[in-house]
């Protein structure tokens, strides 16, 4: 047994929540603002919704061996989803279920051993197709977070928050950032060998890595004492997702992940 069936459930579940949480949504709520600079509700949806396109092409990729990158360009990701972010709130949650339906079956399509081959985002470096679930579970928890519409960081569910962490320690740009460490519940993410650390609970942490909250939550620990709780004592958070995955992923699909 991998992590696959796991995933994949989780992928299915975190899908639902965000269908329903579009469902609920009207067009008014669809112009509004997001909680992304620049981008409206629909902006986000719009991008929920060419992402899962954009992963069937790594998963086509990974199935012919034919080259398939996962964006044409960049700029033409962007025009995309600026041509599609003021369509109504149902054209939107139709785009969003429609094209969840066409990952979950080239999902279900893809054979065992395509699960090893080797696929690129648009960032080094290259990671085995079977992260791709990874990938795509990041984008639909972090958005559904970032439409503003009821749904929060302390909403994620614990193992979507542990992996996340994870990964976020993984890919730690150590060059960009005075913090060393950070702190869990009885457990320590160690990114260096000296600096201050940061702790506090795995979702608060995990809202502050990734820029969805302003450190509510999180300590500063500088030479083993813990300051006054709050974001005013806090640097500014690493750079966040600067490389695609990390970069010893297994080729193989592991039992568990992480």
């Amino acid at each position: 047994m991998t992590v696959l069936p796991a995933l994949q459930a989780e992928l299915a579940a975190a899908t639902d929540r965000l269908l329903a949480t579009t469902a609920g949504l009207s067009d008014d709520d669809v112009a509004a603002p997001s909680r992304l600079p620049g981008w409206s509700r629909g902006h986000v949806l719009a991008h929920v919704a060419r992402n899962a396109d954009s992963h069937i092409r790594l998963l086509t990729w990974a199935k012919t061996g034919v080259k398939t990158p996962q964006y044409p360009t960049a700029e033409s990701r962007e025009a995309e989803i600026e041509a599609q972010a003021a369509r109504p709130a149902a054209e939107h949650l139709a785009d969003l279920r429609d094209s969840a339906a066409r990952l979950d079956a080239a999902v279900r399509d893809l054979p065992e051993q395509a699960w090893r081959a080797s696929v690129a985002g648009m960032r080094p470096p290259d990671h085995p197709a079977w992260y791709c679930l990874v990938r795509r579970l990041r984008e639909v928890g972090m958005h559904h977070v970032d439409l503003g519409a009821g749904y929060g960081p302390s909403d994620w569910p614990e193992a979507f928050v542990l992996r996340e962490l994870h990964d976020c320690a993984a890919t730690w740009p150590r060059e960009n950032s005075p913090i060393r460490s950070f702190r869990l519940s009885g457990a320590e993410w160690k990114v260096g060998e000296d600096g201050p650390s940061v702790e506090g609970a795995p979702a608060d942490m995990l809202a502050w890595l990734t820029g969805r909250s302003g450190g509510e939550g999180v300590r500063l620990v500088p030479e083993g004492r813990t300051m006054t709780p709050g974001p005013a004592a806090l640097p500014a958070p690493p750079p966040w997702l600067i490389v695609t995955a990390p970069a010893d992923l297994p080729a193989t699909p592991p039992e568990d992940y992480p």
